[in-house]
């Protein structure tokens, strides 16, 4: 298995990406390609004492740079021999299996949908993280921001999409699939959200997905759904609230603990515990997040990603590839486009 990684994605680029991708190769025992400037990947090698590129380990040299500011639909043309660009054309032709870039994410995006291409029957590719939950297992929140507009037929095609990748790369049996809204009741929401609730609901009759109604945002991190289906502008401001939720209780146990020297002692029995609870919260621990819809795996990492979060991208985008999903998801498409026209 062979990942492609965009060594000049991000703002710790490119020392971060090349340092994340050698812990991985010599952790997972990846073969990964570093694609970017041949010198300044060296460079990076050069001052951290590495002489050599693990076995399996090689860079392909690209020039340019897709800035954060470039337009991301001109980036094919204008950025084509960018570190991006020629990635995205790498594994577009087979010379890889999945791709991960930390760099602009209307520019991969982009780049994905017209060099790598979408799944067959797929209207438009979401953006598709995995959050943790209280029972310990992962929800999908699809779409979390490529999409701010929709479509009741793109929701319900989020929710194929979000089934899949939960039943084939987290290995959850029966994915459950919640339609985010502000009632669980099923007239609630909008009209986008009562006419894609409708055809969820037929889907789930159809036995295409498991589709469990509405489900509110407060009920998310608990686990009641593996798959939150939702609008791009919808799911960013779920996302982005649960992240700045959790950062909030981390600092406010931080001050708890040092209040005083008995609550130090506190900490000190409980530190490990502790620990473990940043741990589950720290985006560098998840990767990044997939671009679900696209034909192969395309993982957007955080722009602010260091070395840590691009190993745990690699092995994500890793268990992406060996747990591809493409075929059952396309014949799902067929089989639904053929009973409605039914």
């Amino acid at each position: 298995m062979k990942i492609i990684l965009d060594a000049m994605g991000g703002d710790l680029a490119p020392e971060a990406p090349v340092l994340g991708a050698i812990d991985a190769a010599k952790a997972y025992g990846a073969e990964i390609t570093l694609v970017g400037r041949g010198e300044e990947i060296l460079e990076v090698m050069k001052k951290h004492n590495i002489d050599n590129l693990p076995s399996g380990m090689e860079i392909a040299n690209a020039d340019d740079v897709v800035d954060m500011h470039d337009d991301p639909g001109s980036v094919i043309h204008k950025r084509k021999n960018s570190s991006m660009i020629v990635g995205l054309k790498m594994l577009a032709e087979g010379k890889g299996d999945a791709f991960v870039s930390a760099g602009s994410t209307g520019a991969l995006l982009t780049g994905a949908t017209l060099l790598v291409k979408r799944v067959r029957g797929i209207r438009r590719a979401a953006m598709a993280p995995s959050m943790p939950t209280k029972t310990g297992g992962k929800v999908i929140i699809c779409d979390c921001g490529a999409n701010a507009e929709c479509t009741p037929e793109f929701l319900l095609q989020f929710g194929m999409v979000g089934s899949a990748y939960a039943k084939n790369v987290l290995g959850v049996e029966n994915p459950r699939v919640g339609l985010l809204n502000i009632g669980t009741e099923e007239g609630k929401g909008t009209q986008l959200q009562r006419e894609a609730y409708a055809l969820l609901k037929d889907a789930g009759e159809q036995g295409f997905l498991n589709f469990t109604g509405n489900v509110e945002a407060r009920a998310v991190p608990m686990g009641e759904v593996d798959v939150v289906v939702c609008d791009g502008f919808s799911g960013n401001v779920l996302l982005k609230s649960i992240e700045g939720t959790a950062m909030f209780m981390g600092s406010m146990l931080k001050r708890m603990f040092k209040k005083n020297i008995f609550c130090k002692l506190g900490y000190l029995l409980c530190k490990s515990g502790v620990g473990d609870l940043m741990k589950v919260l720290d985006y560098r621990e998840i990767g990044g997040t997939q671009f679900l819809g696209i034909q192969k795996p395309v993982i957007k990492a955080h722009g602010s990603s260091d070395a840590l979060a691009f190993r745990n991208a690699v092995k994500q985008a890793m268990t992406a590839a060996e747990g591809n999903f493409t075929a059952q998801l396309e014949q799902n498409l067929a089989a639904m486009k053929e009973r409605v026209h039914d």
